[in-house]
């Protein structure tokens, strides 16, 4: 009883460590920014950020356009302000993600577009308040998906929203990304993982 009690509990264990949302780590110009990812609600934007993290296709990008009391978006751009090659853009998930509860609030993370709504490819944007114009179905019936959320740093982005900007929302001094990765699993969790499925 007591061997089924503790297995139990390691398969318990195994599953918490996979049901954790995943975050990321965006280190920029400004300073670091955690954001928790929500594959359950947004599977699609979820998997597409983090085949752009994974890929490093964000190191050394900028956020090329800030507007104070709306958003800051980035993603796409590299420090020349070139457009920087993209995967095959996703499918707009954003009735989904409003129907389970994610809004475009501030401090939540959500794929920019363009005027087509399933054109959303690497560039995503933080709201810096609510933006309630932005959620399903929106001005054009289709909205803009949500996918995450700032877990810490959201000074940060209130930071780039403070730069000097040039016409076009466009920051006078670039703000790099200089870096995203996917941080790694909780010790406690990621050991109970592998404890339950060793052989």
């Amino acid at each position: 009883m007591k061997r089924f009690v503790i297995a139990a509990a390691l398969a318990l264990s195994s599953l918490t460590a996979i049901a954790a949302n995943p975050q990321v780590e965006l280190n920029t110009s400004k300073g670091k920014i955690i954001v928790e990812l929500y594959p359950e609600q947004a599977p699609i934007s979820v998997a597409n950020f983090l085949q752009y993290v994974k890929s490093k296709h964000y190191d050394g990008t900028i956020f090329h356009r800030v507007v104070p009391g709306f958003v800051v978006q980035g993603g796409g751009y590299d420090a020349k302000q070139e457009q920087k090659p993209t995967k095959a853009s996703i499918q707009n998930e954003a009735k989904i993600t409003a129907e389970k509860g994610l809004k475009n609030d501030r401090g939540m993370l959500a794929m920019a577009r363009t005027g087509q709504p399933h054109s959303a490819t690497s560039q995503f944007y933080i709201n810096l308040k609510n933006n309630d114009a932005l959620n399903y179905p929106s001005f054009d019936g289709w909205g803009y998906a949500v996918f995450g959320k700032v877990l810490s740093g959201m000074d940060v982005a209130d930071q780039m929203a403070k730069v000097n900007l040039l016409p076009g929302d466009t920051p006078a001094e670039p703000i790099i990304l200089i870096s995203a990765k996917e941080l790694a699993a909780k010790p406690e969790k990621a050991s109970a993982s592998k404890s339950s499925t060793s052989k």
